[in-house]
């Protein structure tokens, strides 16, 4: 039988203490002893005293509300329990402790079974632990032992959010960890005993990086040389450890290299090394070679002949067809006073990369008819088929070279010195930028069309015969609907519904037999509209043209010719055809600024051919927009909004007779048509500054692509064989994305397994499903939800219209069980995938 006992320990004192607190000992036990259900529970107290009024707790297998109303009378707390709250306890003392000791056993022994108190305006909570965070309680930085309480940590240097996914396990499942960027902040509920150890892990992991910085001026040598040397030769390689890393960079104005390393050892052997690289040449020349990195040496060169004689080439258009206009100019390079030509020639020309030169008409040599130019070049004698461009003045010699892009310069020192820096500064890696864009075009249109048509004849109409005979009618419309048309050929009736009555055929003079159609009426309504909507995208370089091209290259023609042979033949027929492109288009050329806003001239085209035939041609419908726009990195914007609503009514009818009311319509032939077009284009571009991000861009793209592929594969047929088209294999993945699957087929979403061993023995990642959604959208969004919460989630589509959000964890048994009971309490059903 369950027992509980609370004995007092005995020490020695006077007669008068003694009977005293021997009265207390027996009322306490007494009231432990109504407070215990007397069929489980005998209380046994020993009549003893101590000083501090302790009291030995032996509570063995006792109801636990018992157990929480007496110790509430014993440590004077008022206790409020759950009614989910349920179950035995024991609580047991060798030695008396006071009340401040038996409060903290009681939380242990609650917390062991999955208990929490909670302490909001005098009242201790007794509740379940996924409960006790929604049950108020204290916000402090103090606690007691078991006590549940939340904790506010204020960092300063590390990242909040990076931070929450390594303390993550060492909480419990059920108590919840947040991080609030806006000022770098942990929110944490857990128990106080272990927020104090938390505190201390942030303590020592918030603290200032050990990066040594240091500056030096080199004297002898150039800045940007030193820098590229000290990085090549400090870098611990692929297998090195990046705490070891060196960084130099290169501060062109003043020609010193700035250093960035993970210790104070580090910043002196590098600063030891430029020591020893920055020593004067020993050699007695005046020529240098320049590799460039980012910069086009052809181009580079151009800028430095400006610099040194005040002449440069001009700059055009984008380049293309046949109109002069921002988009569409003759040439890149425009016309100047040194300079005729550039890249692209006009209309159906055939250069390639020249136009007239690449230098100005007054001189000869360098890049010529080689590259689909006439000859030209910066000076010289050359003959056109060089790839180098040259130029002297300023006392300077500079050399490109294309090949190798490098520049060659013959200077003295300090006019090499300053070119450098010029190079140097221009020489830096552009940003890129991706433009996302969204055209979407909307066009509706109605008719309606209703009409009566009479046709009577009488006597003899035949041409042949003698007699007389006279015939009359009304015939509106065009072909298909004009009665006397269908009169000729019944087959050619129109579309809608067509109510004729005939009588046999008549022969008409000029017309020949047809059809005696004595009445037709005909009455349509039609309604038709086309959406739209496409999404180009392009990934250029700061103010650099891109174009993208999405339809047909239709043939226009432009003149025929024709001999007249013997006996009025024809011969030697020919026509002249230009080819123009029909569909999408999209130009753009950005231009970032380093505030980090985007200015941008577009060009956005959207052309079709008409159904309608005309005997001069084919018939384009065309529909542009040029604009130039400045917007913020990431802000969409919306240009164009092009509305266009065209009502058209026409009548047809017999004067007089059609105006008559009621039966007017009779004799009167009535359409009407309504056409209405809407054009938007959006817009948004995003500056990509580093590698990161674009190969995020990158993966975005691919897994779309992957997604769209599998979702058009025919599905299974019984007769047909399988013909599964070419899938994009599955990418490699980056740092933190999910490992790649060898096969994806025949995974089944199952509960988790009993014996976890088998788990752990399938391989080193556990892949977990967090729901299934009926849409791509849907699980698109459910994936972003998760990854905003921690986890690397992702994408994959299932058999019939089923989408799966899943992730891939590490194959441990904490970091399976933190993630699933994580998951679980964000609401997800989060269940371990297994192979059958």
């Amino acid at each position: 039988m369950p027992t509980s006992f609370l004995q007092t320990s005995t020490l020695r004192s006077s007669p008068r203490t003694l009977a005293t607190r021997a009265i207390v000992a027996a009322m306490s036990a007494a009231l432990l002893t109504l407070a215990l259900p007397p069929v489980n529970a005998v209380a046994q107290v020993a009549r003893a005293t101590a000083p501090d009024g302790g009291v030995v707790l032996n509570f063995v297998n006792t109801e636990l509300d018992a157990v929480v109303r007496a110790l509430g009378q014993f440590t004077g707390k008022n206790f409020l329990v759950d009614p989910r709250v349920k179950g035995q306890l024991t609580l047991v003392s060798e030695t008396p402790v006071n009340r401040d000791t038996a409060y903290r056993m009681l939380l242990g022994a609650l917390r062991m079974q999955g208990f929490a108190v909670v302490e909001a305006d005098g009242i201790s909570k007794v509740v379940p632990e996924a409960d006790a965070k929604l049950q108020g309680g204290a916000v402090t930085n103090t606690g007691r032992g078991d006590q549940l309480v939340t904790r506010v940590f204020k960092l300063n240097y590390e990242s909040a959010t990076n931070l929450v996914p390594v303390l993550r396990p060492m909480i419990a499942p059920n108590n919840p960890i947040n991080a609030y960027p806006g000022n770098n902040t942990l929110v944490i509920t857990d128990y106080a005993d272990n927020l104090r150890r938390i505190a201390d892990i942030i303590a020592s992991v918030d603290t200032q990086s050990s990066v040594a910085t240091d500056m030096i001026e080199i004297k002898n040598g150039i800045a940007t040389d030193v820098a590229a040397l000290v990085t090549r030769l400090m870098d611990p390689g692929a297998s090195g450890e990046a705490t070891n890393r060196v960084t130099a960079i290169a501060d062109p104005r003043t020609n010193s290299v700035l250093i960035r390393a993970s210790s104070p050892a580090r910043t002196r052997l590098a600063r030891d090394l430029i020591a020893k690289l920055d020593n004067p040449s020993s050699r007695a020349t005046n020529m240098h070679v320049v590799y460039l990195r980012n910069a086009e040496a052809v181009k580079l060169a151009e800028v430095l002949r400006g610099v040194l004689t005040g002449q440069s080439g001009g700059s055009g258009g984008f380049g293309g067809s046949n109109s002069g206009n921002m988009l569409g100019g003759t040439s890149f390079g425009g016309s100047s006073a040194n300079t005729t030509g550039g890249f692209g020639g006009t209309g159906n020309t055939s250069s390639a990369l020249g136009g007239s030169a690449l230098g100005g008409a007054s001189s000869t040599g360098g890049v010529g008819s080689a590259l689909g130019g006439t000859t030209g070049g910066f000076g010289g004698t050359g003959t056109g088929t060089g790839t180098g461009t040259t130029f002297s003045g300023g006392g300077a010699t500079v050399q490109a070279d294309a090949t190798t892009n490098t520049l060659i310069i013959t200077a003295p020192e300090p006019l090499y010195r300053s070119l450098r820096e010029i190079v140097d500064m221009l020489d830096v890696r552009r940003a890129q930028i991706f433009v996302e864009s969204l055209i979407v075009e909307v066009t509706a249109s109605t008719a309606a069309e209703f009409g009566i048509q009479w046709l009577s004849g009488a006597g003899n109409l035949s041409s042949t015969s003698s007699g007389t005979g006279a015939f009359g009618g009304t015939a509106f419309g065009g072909a298909g609907t004009n009665l006397l048309g269908v009169a000729a050929n019944p087959a050619s009736l129109g579309n809608g519904l067509s109510i004729g009555i005939t009588n046999g055929s008549v022969t008409i003079p000029g017309v020949g037999q047809v059809t005696n159609l004595g009445f037709l009426a005909r009455a349509l309504e039609s309604k038709s509209g086309t959406n739209i909507l496409s999404t180009p995208n392009l990934l250029t370089l700061d103010n650099e043209i891109a174009s993208i091209i999405v339809g047909q290259n239709v043939p226009f023609i432009t003149g025929s010719y024709a001999q007249t042979g013997t006996g009025g033949t024809t011969a030697s027929p020919f026509q002249t055809i230009e080819r123009k492109d029909v569909g999408l288009t999209l130009k753009v050329k950005p231009q970032v600024s380093e505030g980090g806003t985007v200015k941008m001239q577009i060009y956005q085209e959207v052309s079709s051919v008409d159904s309608a035939t005309n005997t001069a041609g084919i018939i384009t419908n065309k529909r542009a927009i040029e604009s130039n726009v400045l917007v913020d990195d990431g802000q969409i914007i919306v240009i164009g909004g092009l509305v266009q609503d065209s009502v058209t009514g026409a009548v047809e009818k017999v004067p007089g007779l059609g105006d008559i009311p009621y039966i007017g319509g009779l004799f009167r032939y009535d359409s009407r048509r309504r056409a209405k077009t809407n054009l938007m284009v959006f817009l948004r571009p995003y500056v990509v500054r580093e590698g990161t991000p674009n190969s995020n861009l990158l993966i975005d793209r691919y897994e779309y692509m992957r997604a769209t592929q599998a979702r058009v594969q025919p599905g299974e047929h019984w007769l047909l064989p399988d013909l599964k088209g070419p899938e994009l294999p599955p990418r490699v993945p980056g740092e933190g994305d999910p490992l790649p699957r060898a096969n994806s087929q025949g995974m089944v979403p199952t509960t988790i397994p009993r014996d976890m061993a088998a788990i752990m023995a399938e391989g080193p990642t556990t892949v977990l499903q967090i729901a299934a959604t009926p849409t791509e959208n849907d699980a698109q969004l459910t994936a972003r939800r998760v990854a905003d919460a921690g986890f690397n989630a992702y994408v994959e589509p299932g058999e019939g219209q089923v989408w799966y959000v899943r992730s891939r964890v590490a194959r441990d048994m904490l970091t399976l069980d933190t993630t699933l009971s994580t998951l679980r309490q964000l609401g997800y059903s989060a269940e371990i995938v297994t192979r059958p």
